[in-house]
């Protein structure tokens, strides 16, 4: 729910280590960076369309064998990846640009984001290519694409099969801000702030959310790869770090009925040559956006019933969106696709002139898929010069979102537009992933919930 800094946009970016290539000097090997930093074991990552983190551990001593041939993976055993058993491996190729020490976590430790091949190729279901050929795409409109995104997290614990508060004195109706709750969390916040410092990240806030329980820590924006691989990686040491302390930290949207959800909220901003494409002082509806920014909003309000099925991924997701009140009396979640200002009861918020705020996204949305989505959304406003008329209130049924994952999905099945954007390095993603996720509704549906044995049993 906090916003990022006012004016982060103008910040700029560090990388986790020294880019491939600095001044036109020759870009530095895996061996060199992992070696540079006494790295002794790599996670070599890459991540499912169900966001799921993939990973091996190589030692050092085979780092190059790493760099050069990749690492091998049964694709069908690591989930949605659009494999069968008989298929040819996933080869895992390291980018070194986003290699990432973590000896905070295990000494020697590192990551690296890797993108997945089959058969010498990129392979057109791993979500880091998706979003890698459609920042191709927007290059080639003239555009870079910054992405700043906020991470919300409960910590919790399950005692006797009942999901509870990791923290046992967070129990107050409205928790958010609470000074002492934070204090009570000052460890495991401490530690996660000084690891994103450390990485380069440029951390700026960490506050306890809404619910009893939450927490958002929030880091300086970058690019949408550079991003993207953040979120995955800091969901990581979330959970890793939680787990050292006694407790599990959740991305689930929903995880309790009376509570408010998770988001994933990404901050968009549109850049080229000249520099940051959406301020323009002249805008005479006040928000300061040109008209460049406009279209990129209206593209995004067109297509967001369509959006939801990659930002909201889960069944869990519409308890979120379709939430009517919580304990602290709001929800947080946006249920209808309007725009507006400062005002977070929009589907885009306009926090200031230099980038729009996407709410609609959750805890469980693969970052990768996301701004892949909400780009190609955005750039064919652009396209098409579109313009969301004035900013909204709200409420118009007409422009309500997706009530279930199933609704999500047949309205992203019938958009040309974000079928495209799965399908961009490669056909077939779209209508895999729309199968896989019709699938886990109807698990769902299936499975006989308490609420029904309390509503029926004896009803009849």
């Amino acid at each position: 729910m906090t916003q990022t800094e006012v004016g982060v946009e103008t910040r700029n970016a560090t990388a986790s280590v020294a880019p491939p290539s600095l001044n036109g000097q020759r870009a530095q090997t895996l061996s060199e960076v992992a070696r540079a930093s006494s790295t002794t074991f790599i996670l070599a990552l890459f991540v499912t369309l169900s966001g799921k983190p993939c990973a091996k551990l190589v030692p050092i001593e085979a780092v190059e064998q790493l760099e050069a041939d990749g690492v091998g993976f049964a694709g069908y055993a690591a989930g949605y990846m659009g494999q069968q058993p008989k298929d040819s491996d996933l080869i895992a190729r390291a980018d070194v640009a986003s290699f990432t020490p973590i000896p905070f976590i295990k000494p020697g430790l590192a990551i690296v984001h890797c993108d997945p091949h089959v058969d010498g190729k990129p392979w057109p279901f791993a979500p880091r290519i998706i979003l890698r050929e459609q920042l191709r795409r927007a290059a080639e409109m003239g555009y870079t694409v910054n992405v700043g995104a906020e991470i919300e997290y409960f910590l919790v614990n399950r005692v006797d099969g009942e999901l509870v508060t990791a923290d046992r004195s967070d129990t107050s109706a409205m928790p958010c801000y609470d000074a002492r709750d934070v204090t009570r969390m000052y460890d495991h916040l401490t530690e996660i702030s000084a690891a994103m410092n450390a990485l380069g990240w440029g951390n700026y806030a960490n506050d306890h959310e809404d619910g009893n329980g939450q927490f958002e820590q929030n880091f300086d924006y970058a690019d949408a790869m550079t991003t993207a691989d953040r979120v995955i990686t800091l969901r990581y040491l979330l959970s890793v770090v939680a787990e050292k302390r006694g407790m599990q930290a959740t991305f689930m949207p929903k995880p309790f009925t009376t509570r408010t959800g998770s988001g994933l909220h990404m901050h968009l901003s549109l850049w080229n040559d000249d520099g940051a494409v959406f301020p323009d002082s002249d805008d005479a509806l006040g928000l300061g956006l040109s008209s460049t920014a406009y279209a990129f909003v209206a593209g995004i309000l067109e297509h967001a019933c369509a959006l939801q099925g990659l930002i909201a991924p889960t069944v869990n997701s519409y308890k979120r969106t379709g939430a009517t009140a919580t304990t602290s009396g709001a929800t947080w979640s946006p249920r209808y696709a309007t725009y507006g200002g400062n005002d977070r009861t929009h589907y885009l918020r306009v926090p200031d002139h230099h980038r729009v705020e996407l709410r609609g996204g959750d805890g469980s949305a693969n970052p990768y898929l996301a701004a892949a989505g909400a780009i190609a959304a955005g750039l064919d406003g652009v396209r098409r010069g579109l313009h969301p008329g004035k900013p909204g209130t709200g409420d118009s049924p007409s422009e309500m979102l997706p009530m279930t994952l199933l609704h999500a999905m047949d309205a992203f099945e019938a958009d040309p537009v974000l079928t495209a954007a799965l399908d961009v390095a490669g056909p077939g993603v779209a209508e895999y992933f729309a199968t896989c996720k019709r699938e886990e509704f109807f698990e769902w549906h299936n499975t006989v919930s308490s609420w029904e044995i309390d509503r029926y049993l004896t009803s009849f």
